[in-house]
């Protein structure tokens, strides 16, 4: 289910099994199912600087109204609830590296804090419901996740360096590229998602790389994966943009036997070379819908 506000049809084109269903439908109203259902997992939200400068109500709408319609869905159901929260709850931490116990340090007022105050609200509502309801929730922490299918121009640092990289054009690093972050291939986040839908636990559990790097590392890396010859340049860095980032993986480690096996070499290259095979034309053209 999917109002397809930054997503696009095409990243599910490939599933062809009578089993999926895809529904077209904005979770912020009332979500209406037909059948049994055992699990109901609430990924939906805008998720990119961009996006989320760009659609700042709508993250709100979908961390709060979203969060609440799909709890509800959950309850009436008696199905199990997982929602993906992430990373950027805690903020531009003063903790490092950043395990689940850490409040966060947060900007509530600034221009991130549309979408980390979104995550905290409906983290808060989740546990709600399993206090007051005695609904079976989940909460994932998502830490830098990439992989095949992402857009190109949504301003997250993997696409947009592969991008520049793969057209020949400079790789643009904010402030002088010495913040840091950890970055898990797609396979090993689903991996970890499905095994803590099956562990008997409902606070949160960070997923992510403890592997952490500078973006001026990463850029290095996706030319080196690339092929690239471009050269690396310096924009002013955004504004509340975190200095670091890393996950304390002991929690997932413990209770889910999980941690990321794939590298980052071999997450870019074969996320570079998908890329290449679709001939870097994966945008999605959307209309920005002001509310």
């Amino acid at each position: 289910m999917d109002n397809l506000l930054t997503g696009s049809v095409e990243n599910i084109a490939h599933i062809r099994d009578p089993r999926f269903l895809f529904i077209k439908h904005d979770v912020t109203n009332y979500i209406v199912i037909d059948g049994p259902l055992d699990y109901v997992l609430h990924f939906a939200s805008p998720a990119s600087p961009i996006d989320y400068a760009e659609l700042p109500i709508q993250t709100l709408k979908v961390g709060a109204l979203g969060t609440h319609k799909a709890l509800g869905l959950a309850k009436a159901r008696g199905a199990r609830f997982l929602l993906a929260s992430t990373s950027e709850v805690y903020g531009d931490p003063l903790v490092h590296p950043q395990p689940e116990e850490y409040w966060g340090n947060v900007n509530p007022v600034g221009p991130r804090g549309v979408y980390d105050e979104a995550k905290r609200f409906g983290e808060a509502m989740t546990m709600a419901y399993h206090r007051v309801h005695g609904l079976d929730t989940r909460i994932v922490r998502i830490f830098n996740t990439y992989g095949p299918r992402m857009r190109l121009s949504d301003g997250r640092a993997v696409p947009t360096f592969i991008r520049q990289a793969l057209a020949g054009e400079p790789l643009t690093i904010y402030g002088d590229g010495s913040q840091t972050r950890s970055f898990t291939y797609i396979s090993d986040l689903t991996e970890g998602i499905w095994r803590l839908m099956a562990a008997a636990y409902n606070e949160p559990v960070n997923l992510g790389n403890p592997r952490e790097l500078t973006l001026l590392e990463l850029a290095k890396h996706v030319l080196e994966q690339s092929g690239g010859r471009s050269e690396i340049v310096n924009r002013a860095l955004p504004v509340d943009d975190p200095k670091v980032r890393q996950p304390d993986i002991r929690r997932a480690r413990r209770l889910l036997g999980w941690e990321p096996v794939v590298p980052l070499e071999e997450g870019l290259r074969q996320t570079i070379e998908w890329y290449r095979h679709q001939g870097l034309s994966r945008d999605v053209e959307r209309p920005v819908t002001k509310e």
